[in-house]
């Protein structure tokens, strides 16, 4: 869906820094994306284990490890940036 802007108006509001608390919307989506990087790194390792192909099992190995990566770079960011969640702390382990 576009948004009607009138001309010479097509800013994007970019924040300077993160807010110094997580909404509970916000929360529930990255505790969302850690849960979908995780589930992506267990589905890539668990059919590699079935390829014979491979090429085809190099692939899901990588994108496996892509996934865990972030899974663990945002988890590590989590632990060193603790952000309270509506004025609470937020454990997201």
């Amino acid at each position: 869906m576009q948004q009607n802007q009138p001309a010479g108006q097509n800013q994007t509001n970019v924040m300077p820094e993160p807010p110094t608390m997580v909404s509970t919307k916000d929360h529930l989506y990255i505790s969302d994306m850690l849960s979908w990087n995780l589930l992506a790194t267990k589905k890539a390792h668990f059919y590699a284990g079935f390829c014979q192909n491979p090429e085809i099992k190099s692939a899901l190995e990588q994108a496996g490890q892509m996934h865990q990566q972030h899974y663990e770079k945002m988890l590590k960011h989590l632990k060193e940036n603790p952000s309270p969640v509506n004025g609470t702390n937020s454990n997201l382990n």
